[in-house]
């Protein structure tokens, strides 16, 4: 009988865990940019945010938060990521949109702020030194 259960709850923690394929690939982020770009100056004002193609899993979107700070991350929604649907900004600059879903991310820390998804998006480091923004993982 303890064999049973021992065979059963290494079962379930195998196979509860989620399905393959559920996470966000990671893959090597490595963007740079004079702050000066014109296509990244949103990010010269606090709210600011921009989407960069050609990077991550479906871009990157990099945010200026209220404070001064900046975050970075992939545009893959978190909601079913093998399908690399690409979220949108929403007006003001505040959450992100997973069209394919309808999902919606804080982009002050990519937590998930409307259903279906309920894990964040991909974060990457974000340095901005001598008005130069690094996006690295």
């Amino acid at each position: 009988m303890k064999k049973i259960i021992l065979l059963l709850a290494i079962f379930l923690t195998f196979f509860s865990c989620g399905k393959s394929g559920d996470a966000i690939p990671d893959v090597a982020v490595n963007f740079s940019a004079a702050l000066t770009n014109p296509s990244i100056s949103a990010l010269n004002v606090p709210g600011g945010a921009v989407l960069i193609a050609g990077y991550g899993v479906a871009g990157l979107i990099l945010y200026r938060e209220a404070d001064g700070s900046y975050a970075a991350y992939d545009r893959c929604s978190s909601y079913l990521p093998q399908n690399h649907c690409a979220v949108t900004l929403d007006p003001g600059n505040f959450t992100c949109t997973d069209p394919c879903s309808g999902s919606k991310f804080s982009l002050i820390d990519g937590t998930p702020v409307k259903a279906p998804a309920t894990t964040a998006l991909r974060s990457y480091n974000i340095v901005v030194s001598n008005f130069e923004v690094y996006v690295t993982n």
